[in-house]
């Protein structure tokens, strides 16, 4: 998988972030925010998913960490399904399932999935930072930062310019 897609979902379909056919539309100056909340919306969709993966994987000791993590993209995803809402959209509903960018057979692979996934992350909220102002954009900063905090914990690499890296 390239760019900043999550696991995408399995059986085709629309790409992430977009709405379903016959969703309500954002009032037009909230069109690249609305755009962007989508994507990232899809995105905490997909890291829900995919922490259920890491979870069944992950060694015992990092298990409470993982729960962590998993509570905060829920409570991540509500927030923006919220945002979304309050911008004119209906949010873009999770897939059923997921397809992984790789096969995740033991805890290592777990990590990997991750890192992965917040680095996706913080290239979403990296797009809603330079598509929003005011309190949407605060919020997507403090997400793009708690992305990268937790791919850093998850991989124990950085990036100098988290959500950026992606676009190079």
């Amino acid at each position: 998988m390239s760019g900043t897609s999550s696991p995408s979902p399995t059986g085709g379909g629309r790409p992430a972030g977009t709405p379903a056919p016959g969703s309500s539309s954002a009032r037009p100056a909230a069109g690249p925010v609305l755009a962007a909340a989508q994507a990232a919306l899809a995105a905490e969709h997909a890291a829900v998913y995919g922490y259920g993966v890491v979870g069944a994987r992950a060694a015992a000791g990092r298990q409470a960490e993982v729960r962590q993590a998993y509570d905060a993209h829920r409570a991540a995803r509500d927030a923006l399904a919220r945002t979304v809402a309050d911008l004119g959209g209906t949010p873009v509903a999770a897939a059923a399932g997921y397809r992984l960018p790789f096969p995740v057979p033991d805890a290592a692979a777990a990590l990997r999935l991750a890192a992965y996934l917040e680095d996706r992350l913080a290239g979403a909220y990296g797009d809603l930072v330079r598509a929003a102002t005011g309190d949407v954009r605060g919020d997507a900063a403090a997400a793009l930062r708690q992305a990268a905090v937790r791919a850093v914990r998850w991989s124990g690499d950085s990036v100098a310019f988290p959500g950026l890296a992606e676009r190079g």
